[in-house]
């Protein structure tokens, strides 16, 4: 299905699932320390979303085990929380969807286990370019916008910092599904692709490497690392488009 251009009652249920999402999103990265795991801090966000009056739209979604992604260094996305304690100086995405009545919104963040002092100058330049990515690219957004001004504008920072910009795993269309087209590519050419129309919502989510942007698939089916072992970011938000702009539905 292709997004739709939502309408006011929808708009308003996108904007509190929006808000639950970050504000489960601070939980878990207040939660993230050494010595915790993934499976703990599903537990506790699985129960935070309901406590709200939400859902955790991951669960069952093509039978995916839990509410959360954990994506752990070379992990790029939809890593499963498992039993294994963090370490500080990891690498870890939270990556989560959460359905207000029957609106969906899907966002990203990425951490490093016990804070920045633990992450190498590289990792710091990693984390800051996608997180310039995301904010270019949701500059880009506006009514009668192309796709393909939004993934110029997601490429050229992780480009110019000299880090892959990951091809094979793309944002979309978001609202009523977890997935809608269009797919929102994190590279591409201005003035390509299908248009946006104010009320449409999509989610930007530019996934970055130290190395080579090119993937692999692990065994378990879902997890998907980068093929040279590099270490990976990944920042998304949910973007509602509006006549002049965007609206950024999942940030506080």
């Amino acid at each position: 299905m292709y997004t739709r251009v939502k309408t006011k009652k929808e708009i308003e249920n996108l904007r509190k699932s929006g808000q639950i999402l970050a504000g489960v999103m601070k939980g878990l990265g207040e939660r993230l320390e050494e010595g915790v795991t993934g499976k703990e801090l599903d537990e506790w966000a699985t129960a935070e979303i309901v406590r709200n009056g939400a859902v955790a739209s991951l669960i069952g979604y093509l039978n995916y085990p839990a509410a959360l992604c954990i994506s752990v260094n070379d992990a790029v996305v939809h890593g499963v929380p498992n039993d294994i304690p963090f370490k500080n100086g990891d690498l870890v995405g939270f990556d989560f969807c959460v359905t207000y009545e029957g609106m969906v919104t899907d966002c990203t963040r990425t951490f490093v286990v016990g804070g920045e002092e633990y992450a190498s100058d590289e990792i710091k330049r990693l984390i800051k370019a996608t997180k310039r990515s995301l904010d270019d690219a949701i500059n880009a957004v506006k009514d009668g916008c192309s796709i393909g001004d939004i993934s110029a504008a997601a490429q050229k920072p992780l480009d110019d910092a000299g880090f892959g910009v990951v091809r094979d795993l793309v944002g979309h269309g978001v609202g009523h599904k977890v997935h809608e087209e269009p797919e929102v590519p994190n590279y591409g050419v201005a003035g390509t692709g299908p248009k946006l129309k104010a009320g449409m919502t999509i989610a930007i989510e530019p996934m970055s490497t130290l190395g080579d942007w090119r993937v692999v698939m692990d065994p378990d089916g879902w997890t998907i690392r980068t093929r040279d072992g590099s270490l990976s970011a990944h920042f998304e938000d949910t973007i509602l488009v509006t006549n002049d702009g965007a609206e950024i539905l999942t940030r506080p």
